[in-house]
């Protein structure tokens, strides 16, 4: 008899070619920011440097952003800056996707409603967060943790 922790997972997350440009582009503005003799130039450059590193290393400490243990009691693991969470079917109150208005856009978020320690929270994921449409995320989490629900767009 096979455990479910030899099961396969599910996951999601930054696409790390995504990250490795971002990292990249932050040693660049960190050289740029070195090479430049002018004061508020150097601080504005080191500012964005520092901000597009943080990002990568963000991103990085939080892989796989969101995963799904399949099983006879499937569970979904979100791995936060602070660490790992997993929560049961029972404390998923609700997942769905919305629509929000971004840069003049309709862009899809998912959402996720979770009982964490007997208070309501909610998750939202982007498409940056998951490495895919959050539809397709919906849908697998749908089918894979039994959920009922709907999109709203």
């Amino acid at each position: 008899m096979q455990s479910e922790s030899a099961e396969p997972r599910l996951a999601w997350t930054t696409p790390l070619p995504a990250l490795i440009a971002a990292a990249g582009g932050g040693v660049v503005l960190a050289i740029a920011a070195v090479l430049t003799t002018e004061v508020p130039g150097k601080f504005l450059l080191g500012l964005a440097a520092l901000a597009l590193v943080g990002l990568a290393a963000l991103g990085l400490r939080q892989r796989p952003r969101l995963s799904v243990v399949p099983g006879e009691n499937p569970r979904l693991v979100l791995r936060t800056l602070t660490g790992v969470t997993e929560y049961t079917r029972d404390q998923i109150l609700r997942a769905r996707v919305v629509g929000y208005r971004r840069l003049g856009r309709k862009s899809p978020m998912l959402e996720i409603d979770v009982d964490h320690l007997g208070y309501e929270r909610l998750l939202i994921f982007g498409r940056w967060d998951l490495g895919t449409n959050p539809e397709d995320v919906y849908d697998t989490l749908r089918t894979q943790l039994r959920l009922h629900g709907s999109s709203a767009h």
